[in-house]
């Protein structure tokens, strides 16, 4: 029996379900393990090793053959990790292995468990539940975890279960990542062992100045509404500070100036010491400061500053073998983010540094683009750049001695492939992965003077002169993602909706990542005139290379979240070009959106009031003039329904007819295999509606 693509891509989490991901590789180069489903439908995730002398797998720990209970009382952290890090696959979602990665230990359930990685044997440990978080020593002696707020730690063969420290109020946590810090640093952790194991670096976040909001369930009016601690552009964050946490109980504190640096971006403790990163609210500089463990006290190693923000690159810092800051910096000359050792540029001009994967002795990996569509590995090593992966796609990796892991998605195949690559041998880690029904024809396009790069998707088997067809515009449009890549699944649902008798057309312009600093920073103060323009132009661009195929007449537009915004103010300021829009989770009022992403483009809005009044849709309502569906998930915590609230509320004052679409029990994904399916539907039949005359 065949199976419809959006059945398809809604069972097996569009297609993520059975791919390896979260590798480490052993010091001794003898393992690597990793996370993997058993089946592209299969959303169980199981613990895996391959032998990297032999590529042999075996499944260390499947929550299948253990006693665990369902993922219905995960604990509040856990689901709001999950949700930060937009997690979609349940069992075993996260680990964390002592030095030799000779054990393993994870969470099911809010329970803890350790697997020998030598023996395959599992064992669950007697600690305080719900655990979150559980991270063994490098020796492997002993557990820190996450309960209650409370760090805690647990011997390994499960005796001698402690509270490491105690929270002064309920509002106070001990080893938890705060809201934006999770949300918009991608820092999900909160504690860190020393390399000898004694000592314990610990975030202490006090919640207290946060406000509160609270998200009900109409749907089931029986249930109290969840509290959370959000903190909205412009009213207080969380107060975070740092502890030095011995494992006999002493306690030392880290000193900064956190007036002037709120933020605590991230944490790299090695051989040479420990660095923190700290920020400042406007976000225009970052100080990497190293701390003496003895007497929490801090100095200076680094500090960068750009007059309208600072990047947080993931991986950093990082020092190389002989102690070397890794870094980037910004080179306005050629417009490129360079990677630096020491303070000097070690990249050349013209490619974008994405992330840095890790150092090894002298070596340094990292991910870097050339062209925006593509993301390459790459490794520096005695003054030489030297590109790993070939071939049109989006690469990824990690490497420890002799060993590299090497991923990569590509635009001429499906899924993911991902192989061990040794002195002696190559390996491939087997991907269980389903392959999707539908094959994806797409032309990639740069579009207008800025070369907008574009993706035109048509119909299966469309030829010119069988006649003009409707355009959907289906963008994201703003920072932090990209829809136009070299990758097969990109183009998956495009596909699909192509299908049902559209053009598709997608666009990421100014604000969007890989294209540089000046790119990136266009949007400041202003996502609504660079970020449409840069959709039209697009869509002009695209009409003009296929006039036999694209309608500009007949033109619709749908996005999730910023690409929600994005479709809400196409329709309700250009009219003339958009002529429907479908806007999903969208942020209709950027008071309402949390400090650090918020302020980083708008800035304080006691200080630029007129930035918010500007890009917020609220304002707008009495120009709608077309069709709009708005759909949002009404247990979104990151972009909470109170923006869909709003916005209709004010479009009802002004008289202005629209569809609202609210999604009991969903967050700002949905996973949830019928809600995913329904909606491309829905969706579908919206679009076909509103621009069938």
């Amino acid at each position: 029996m065949s199976i419809s693509y959006p059945r398809q891509s809604a069972r097996t989490r569009r297609f993520t379900l059975g791919e390896p991901r979260a590798f480490q590789i052993a010091p001794d180069e003898s393992r690597v393990v990793f996370l993997r489903t058993r089946a592209g439908d299969d959303p169980v995730t199981c613990l895996w090793t391959l032998d990297t002398a032999t590529g042999e797998e075996r499944c260390v720990a499947d929550p299948a053959t253990l006693d665990v209970p369902g993922e219905e009382d995960l604990p509040a952290e856990e689901r709001a990790r999950r949700e930060r890090a937009r997690e979609q696959a349940g069992g075993i979602v996260g680990y964390a292995t002592d030095q030799a990665m000779e054990q393993a230990v994870f969470t099911l359930a809010g329970r803890l468990y350790v697997a020998d990685l030598n023996t395959a044997l599992v064992r669950e440990l007697p600690a305080q539940t719900p655990v979150f978080d559980p991270r063994p020593d490098p020796a492997g002696k002993r557990i820190a975890y996450v309960s209650g707020r409370t760090l805690r730690l647990i011997e390994m063969d499960g005796t001698d279960d402690r509270a490491l420290v105690q929270p002064e109020s309920d509002q106070i946590s001990y080893g938890l990542a705060e809201f934006v810090a999770a949300e918009e640093m991608g820092r999900l952790r909160g504690h860190w062992w020393s390399p000898d194991g004694g000592t314990l670096l610990v975030a202490r976040v006090d919640e207290t100045p946060v406000h509160r909001w609270h998200i009900a369930d109409p749907a089931n009016p029986e249930r109290p509404p969840a509290e959370i601690a959000y903190p909205a552009a412009g009213t207080p964050n969380a107060l975070v500070s740092l502890v030095l946490l011995k494992v006999d109980g002493r306690r030392v504190g880290i000193g900064w100036d956190r007036g002037m640096f709120p933020y605590f971006v991230t944490a790299g403790w090695d051989r040479h010491g420990l660095l923190i990163v700290v920020q400042p609210r406007d976000q225009r500089s970052q100080r990497v400061l190293s701390v003496d463990p003895s007497n929490g006290e801090t100095s200076l190693v680094h500090t960068e500053h750009d007059p309208v923000w600072t990047d947080i690159v993931p991986g950093l810092p990082a020092r190389t073998n002989a102690g070397d800051l890794i870094w980037t910096s910004e080179d306005p000359d050629t417009d490129t983010r360079r990677l630096t050792v020491a303070g000097k540029p070690v990249t050349p001009g013209g490619l974008q540094v994405r992330s840095v994967l890790g150092a090894d002795g002298e070596s340094i990996l990292f991910t870097a683009s050339e062209e925006p569509t593509e993301v390459h590995l790459y490794s520096y090593e005695a003054g030489e750049v030297t590109r790993l992966t070939e071939g049109q796609g989006v690469f990824g990796g990690l490497r420890s001695g002799g060993v590299t892991v090497v991923t990569g998605a590509r635009l001429d195949r499906p899924g993911t492939e991902t192989e061990v690559r040794t002195p002696s041998a190559v390996h491939p880690v087997a991907s269980f992965a389903e392959t999707p029904v539908i094959t994806p024809r797409v032309e990639l396009l740069r579009c207008g003077d800025r070369e907008i790069r574009t993706a035109v998707v048509l119909p299966t088997g469309w030829e010119p002169g069988q006649g003009r067809l409707p355009v959907l515009m289906d963008p994201y449009g703003g920072p932090h993602a990209q829809r136009v890549l070299a990758v097969h699944r990109m183009y998956c649902e495009p596909q699909w909706l192509a299908d049902q008798g559209f053009a598709v057309v997608i666009a990421d312009g100014r604000g969007t990542p890989g294209r540089g600093p000046a790119w990136d920073r266009a949007v400041r103060g202003d996502f609504v005139g660079p970020v449409l323009e840069d959709q039209i132009t697009a869509l002009v661009e695209a009409a003009r290379r296929h006039p036999d195929a694209l309608d500009l007449d007949r033109v619709g537009i749908r996005g999730w979240s910023f690409g929600g915004w994005l479709s809400a103010l196409a329709v309700l300021q250009r009219p003339d070009v958009f002529h429907v829009g479908i806007a999903g989770a969208p942020v209709t009022d950027w008071h309402l959106y949390d400090t650090h992403y918020t302020e980083r483009y708008l800035g304080h809005p006691d200080e630029e009031p007129e930035s918010y009044a500007a890009n917020s849709l609220t304002g707008m309502a009495g120009e709608l003039k077309r069709p709009l569906m708005i759909i949002h998930g009404l247990a979104d915590d990151n972009v909470v329904a109170a923006h869909t609230l709003r916005l209709s509320s004010a479009l009802l004052a002004a008289g202005r007819p629209h569809t609202v679409l609210p999604l009991s029990g969903v967050t700002h994904m949905t996973p949830q295999e019928v809600v995913a399916e329904n909606l491309l539907h829905i969706q579908v039949d919206y679009l076909k509606s509103a621009l069938s005359g």
